[in-house]
């Protein structure tokens, strides 16, 4: 019985991505329907729509009801293992690597274009309230949205509640949890995260921290 080749590379670019973008023209011949494949079946099944030359790992789960759309820009990638539920907007060239969790809650994630997002992240646009005569499960969501500006780097492990807005160009570090707007330009790290630098003056301490 000869090596199963091709589902080993699948499994592969499922948790890697971006070595979809670089396939050989040999390769394309049989990853190019696997991915249209996958992604009309999302489209059937949730109200989820993509742009061109995406790469989605089967792996994914993306759920999607009426109203609480998913739309996914150009040459986006998602790996194996994320979790997206709508409302969530990505714009083009958005990387979301394995073990993601996003929850678009009522008011929606918008991410920016070419903002990439490293393993195990987690991104929740909504909160329970916590008042006290009440069980926690019992009491009913907010949600302001989340926004994350372009070209910008979420660290491995990062979480972002709701109600930030995280600008442009900024690095998030491996582990910080922002609860507070985070400027264009800035490097934040920590629980809560801070201000540790800016990408245009300390270049060597983004790529120290973001992991």
């Amino acid at each position: 019985m000869s090596p199963d080749y091709r589902t080993q590379h699948k499994k592969r670019l499922s948790w890697m991505p971006w070595l979809y973008f670089s396939l050989k023209e040999k390769h394309l011949t049989w990853a190019l329907p696997w991915q249209e494949a996958i992604q009309a079946e999302f489209s059937q099944l949730e109200t989820v729509s993509f742009g061109q030359r995406c790469f989605i790992a089967p792996e994914t789960e993306l759920f999607a009801e009426p109203g609480r759309d998913i739309h996914i820009g150009d040459q986006c990638m998602i790996a194996a293992g994320c979790f997206l539920h709508g409302p969530i907007t990505l714009g083009n060239e958005v990387a979301i690597n394995h073990n993601c969790s996003l929850d678009g809650g009522s008011k929606g994630i918008v991410i920016g274009d070419q903002s990439r997002i490293a393993n195990n992240v987690t991104i929740y646009a909504f909160n329970h309230g916590m008042a006290p005569n009440h069980p926690i499960y019992k009491q009913k969501s907010q949600s302001k949205g989340v926004i994350i500006g372009k070209d910008v780097w979420i660290g491995a492990q990062a979480g972002i509640v709701d109600g930030v807005k995280v600008g442009d160009h900024a690095v998030i570090g491996m582990g910080a949890i922002v609860t507070k707007d985070v400027p264009d330009w800035a490097i934040v790290a920590g629980n809560p995260a801070k201000i540790i630098g800016d990408r245009r003056q300390k270049p060597e301490l983004a790529l120290f921290q973001a992991g």
